[in-house]
């Protein structure tokens, strides 16, 4: 019976993540301002709920599987520190989830911190050197525009993550309520 339990678990927690996968590449991929060295998107959301939910593996796992599916998708090739750019989405901020105790505005304050590292570490230094190495983009070229999307986009993250992370439908996904009819 533990062993069904178990496996139940992890089809759940699988089917979950291939929602996530789907969403972020519909996010990324299709409902994006494409500037070619910038992208306006909030395709990172389900990578950072997956990791959220799931754990670290599995947000890596769902940033992954969802850039390298978005490139084939779009015709382009993996570029390596881009793809590890949108897998640390799905790393940092759960690493930074003990932090996150006592009310839940220090909860959201620090998931916001978290969010603001994730976005540097990711969008600011991975990505951007992504493009500058693989794709010949010139630093100072790409730099001021790559800084002004993270300066709008994080906050913009922050609310989002802060909304869904800290609304019912966390506590539904985890407890494999979604979807089930009384």
């Amino acid at each position: 019976m533990e062993k069904n339990n178990h496996t139940t678990m992890n089809t759940r927690v699988l089917v979950y993540l291939a929602l996530l996968v789907a969403i972020q590449i519909v996010l990324v991929r299709i409902i994006s301002i494409d500037l070619g060295f910038a992208r306006v998107t909030i395709g990172n959301l389900p990578v950072v709920l997956a990791g959220m939910w799931f754990g670290p593996f599995a947000g890596a796992l769902c940033g992954l599987v969802a850039d390298v599916i978005g490139c084939f998708i779009r015709g382009y090739a993996v570029n390596p520190l881009i793809t590890l750019s949108v897998m640390v989405w799905g790393v940092i901020p759960v690493l930074m989830r003990p932090l996150m105790k006592g009310s839940k505005t220090r909860k959201m304050g620090m998931m916001c911190v978290a969010l603001v590292i994730t976005s540097i570490v990711g969008t600011v230094f991975l990505t951007t050197l992504g493009l500058v190495l693989m794709n010949g983009y010139h630093l100072a070229a790409i730099l001021p525009s790559r800084l002004i999307q993270w300066a709008v986009l994080t906050p913009v993250y922050c609310v989002l993550v802060c909304t869904i992370y800290f609304s019912p439908l966390t506590n539904m996904v985890l407890s494999g309520t979604v979807g089930r009819t009384a």
